[in-house]
């Protein structure tokens, strides 16, 4: 594909507010037309991990827990923020650890993507991995309620075409995942 590039240009940045996870600053920006944009928003947040994980018997590995924002009991899964110094795969396998237990296995990152670019600057860094088992117990962060789910293959198509899983960063590799592997 082409490259198309019509970057615009800062012409201030100002912060409304920060917190560890999640930043919030208004931009003044000139596109490449001259039109200025005088309230233009932009969320940063650290970059994130998620993890396609299949035990040794086949079964995906997911979690269970309430999601506030939407109000709902999800099927997700595992995931979390990779940390300073960390490199992505390192905080995915201690994001997929603490979360469930399991470790091991062979693990490779499959695809890279964004939430909404428009308006936010991190990254999703998407891993699967193959062979893992139980080797420990949940390490939970005190604002964590997190139950394990094992499930088939079958299941979670299923779940996927009955439009049960709703995180959009999960999905995306879900599918990918799917349909590399000849399993739709």
């Amino acid at each position: 594909m082409e490259q198309h590039s019509k970057r615009w240009k800062t012409l201030k940045s100002e912060y409304l507010f920060k917190r560890p996870w999640l930043t919030a600053r208004r931009d003044v920006v000139q596109l490449p037309n001259g039109v200025v944009n005088n309230e233009f928003y932009v969320l940063e947040y650290p970059d994130w991990v998620n993890v396609i994980a299949i035990t040794k018997d086949g079964l995906f590995v997911f979690v269970r827990q309430y999601r506030y924002g939407l109000d709902l009991d999800s099927v997700e899964l595992c995931a979390g923020v990779a940390e300073t110094g960390e490199n992505p795969i390192e905080s995915a396998k201690r994001e997929f650890l603490e979360e469930t237990g399991y470790g091991g296995g062979e693990w490779e990152e499959i695809m890279k993507i964004g939430q909404n670019p428009s308006t936010c600057n991190n990254w999703t860094h998407c891993f699967v991995a193959t062979g893992v088992e139980k080797i420990g117990s949940q390490q939970l962060d005190h604002t964590e309620d997190i139950d394990v789910v094992l499930l088939t293959q079958e299941q979670v198509l299923d779940m996927m075409m009955r439009d049960e899983l709703k995180q959009a960063l999960m999905l995306a590799p879900l599918w990918r995942y799917f349909a590399t592997n000849h399993l739709l």
